[in-house]
């Protein structure tokens, strides 16, 4: 069976990524417009409604517009790889590890998770969830991305003569992944979000650093990194490192695209302090390679055809 694909927002940098993992897979027919046809409302109505899947890759506002253009009795199910949806109701939040590749895979309406927060909810989510974590503890997160994932003007920025070192931002503690990651780890208070900028294309670290002795159940740092080896043991995309010690994580300026998630629990003797660390790329796993990994579990395919899979 060929299942029909429409990319709205193709010619933008997520868009551009998902096609390339989609090129030469028979198992789909990509629906596509011209640039002009591009900004016409009408012939972007006809191919979201033409399409069995519409992966959306747009500015939030233009992601709800697109949604609205969709006739809620046709076949047309939906990823969105926007923010406009990833606490809405009616949504299922994109990611299979945590929610379930079932319920993913009967959904018609998936918000992609967030870069940052894959990062976050990958290492929390879980612990919370297990209880080794308490719900209420003031979480904060410290996190590193390539300047891709700022969309073309901070490409353009970091390209460009004079380009800056270090970008960081955020600073309004405001940030729009904020209710994402609360709702999703089942948090009672945002998070506090430091969020940064490097002259690295690709790639993405996201740190939580926990004070473990001054929590009331004074989890150990080796009981964290056991119940993440434990709950991700059937995923294919995320890898828990064991307890070898690692003297620094790079982010390479010419890394290879990669759709895999990898995490650490790193600790002081004794292990009462803790640092989570999440490493991905944000074109893959923290956007193109989940969006990717979503249509496959949609279309009823293996969950990894034509990711980017490191090496063993």
């Amino acid at each position: 069976m060929t299942h029909k694909v429409f990319i709205d927002g193709a010619a933008g940098t997520t868009g551009i990524e998902i096609a390339d993992r989609l090129a030469g897979r028979s198992e789909f027919e990509i629906l596509r417009l011209d640039e002009q046809q591009r900004k016409d409302l009408a012939a972007r109505r006809e191919a979201l409604n033409a399409a069995d899947i519409a992966i959306l890759c747009l500015p939030d506002d233009a992601a709800r517009e697109a949604v609205d253009l969709i006739d809620p009795a046709g076949g047309t199910r939906v990823i969105d790889a926007s923010s406009a949806h990833r606490t809405s109701e009616g949504w299922c939040y994109g990611f299979p590890e945590l929610i379930g590749r079932e319920r993913v895979a009967d959904a018609r309406r998936v918000s992609n998770p967030g870069c940052y927060p894959t990062g976050f909810l990958a290492l929390v989510a879980p612990l919370v969830k297990a209880g080794l974590l308490p719900a209420d503890w003031p979480f904060t997160v410290n996190a590193v991305s390539g300047f891709s994932g700022g969309g073309k003007p901070l490409i353009e920025r970091f390209r460009s003569e004079g380009a800056p070192a270090f970008r960081a931002y955020g600073y309004d503690l405001a940030h729009k992944h904020l209710p994402e990651m609360q709702a999703h780890a089942g948090l009672d208070h945002p998070v506090i979000f430091a969020p940064s900028v490097v002259p690295a294309y690709r790639g993405m670290l996201v740190e939580v650093p926990l004070h473990l002795g001054a929590m009331a159940t004074e989890p150990h740092a080796d009981n964290l990194r056991a119940a993440l080896a434990d709950f991700y043991a059937d995923a294919r995309l995320v890898k828990v490192h064991g307890s070898a010690p690692v003297g620094e994580l790079l982010l390479e300026t010419g890394a290879e695209a990669t759709d895999g998630l990898e995490l650490f629990v790193f600790a002081n003797e004794g292990g009462w302090n803790a640092r989570l660390v999440a490493r991905l790329d944000n074109l893959g796993k923290g956007a193109s390679g989940a969006a990717v990994q979503n249509l496959n579990l949609m279309c009823g395919l293996p969950e990894t055809a034509g990711l980017r899979l490191a090496s063993a």
